[in-house]
């Protein structure tokens, strides 16, 4: 047995390394048959509260059905009503009795995140799972009526000012779980601690969505350790290549020429359900893919010093102290 483990740990790793047959649905179908009894039970969120951020399509979408799946009581939190409307209803017609909600919210403007969490601590007790969803690759510089360029604001300032809003009744409900869904493109960057707002150099949409996805991960384990106490536990993953409107819209050619082995949206979505629900809870503080844990850098550039992480820290900080 232990032979066959230590094979199926040699194929997970060469699979992760190779990337095109890891992130593809290749790994998925190969790595999905050792997980048998490793499934969460099928009322493993009943009489939870779960949020998806940017849950009107693709991940976020299967996200919030495979929560709904599992009984946890699941809120959309989208930009436009009408698209998030049309979601729950897709939602419950897949899940029927599914008890799912829309909330309007913005995550890349922070005073409309710090009166969305105001208004929702008002009117929910806990919330039980939070996922880091929402995205976007914008083909152009772009900032928020705030100042913020656009993918940072959406993929990172507001993600840790939610979070923050939202301690309160994440730590009512005893042992939260807040999850980011990052990206495999963020191992080719490194923290850009010293121009978070891409200021700098010519600006590309693919290299915003991957530095600020490193980002993501690389704050990861300062707020596993910051909510430590009040026993929230942050995680990051990656879904591996997703056949997603998001990914038709932004990356056509990576569209046309991966089509035939991207993973479907629910495939991307598993490691995100299965953080939210798996007993026992995961390890906090970590980057997972495929329902496993993974180094944060295949490249020694890549990596971040003390110093540069700290500065970041402090740049988060202070933007999302001002609303």
């Amino acid at each position: 047995m232990s032979r066959t483990r230590g094979l199926s740990r040699l194929l997970d790793t060469a699979l992760d390394r190779a990337v095109v047959p890891g992130y593809s649905r290749i790994g998925f179908v190969v790595r999905r048959k050792s997980w048998a009894n490793d499934d969460p039970a099928p009322d493993a969120l009943a009489g939870k509260v779960a949020m998806v951020t940017g849950a009107n399509s693709g991940i976020g979408k299967s996200t919030a059905e495979g929560l709904a799946r599992l009984g946890a009581t699941v809120l959309l939190a989208v930009r436009n009503s009408e698209r998030g409307e049309q979601a729950r209803k897709d939602i419950v017609a897949n899940v029927p009795g599914a008890d799912v909600r829309v909330e309007v919210c913005d995550v890349s403007n922070l005073a409309d995140v710090a009166n969305f969490a105001a208004n929702l601590m008002a009117r929910v007790d806990s919330v039980d799972v939070l996922v880091h969803n929402a995205g976007l690759m914008p083909p152009t510089r772009t900032e928020t009526s705030e100042g913020h360029e656009v993918a940072l604001a959406t993929h990172v300032l507001g993600p840790v000012l939610l979070t923050e809003r939202l301690a309160p009744i994440l730590c009512a409900a005893g042992g939260a779980r807040v999850i980011f869904v990052s990206s495999g493109g963020m191992y080719t960057q490194k923290l850009r601690a010293y121009d978070p707002e891409f200021r700098h150099g010519e600006y590309k949409g693919a290299v915003a969505y991957s530095r600020t996805k490193r980002m993501q991960v690389a704050i990861t384990p300062y707020l596993a350790e910051r909510f430590a106490q009040q026993h929230i536990s942050v995680h990051s993953m990656h879904p591996g290549w997703a056949d997603t409107p998001g990914v038709a819209d932004s990356l056509p050619a990576f569209k046309r020429i991966t089509g035939p082995i991207l993973r479907t949206a629910a495939e991307g979505a598993d490691t995100a359900v299965w953080l939210a629900a798996t007993h026992p809870e995961p390890p906090t503080g970590q980057f997972w893919h495929d329902r496993r844990v993974r180094s944060a850098h295949y490249l020694p550039v890549t990596k971040e010093s003390v110093a540069d992480l700290e500065r970041f820290v402090r740049f988060c900080t202070t933007a999302t102290a001002t609303v």
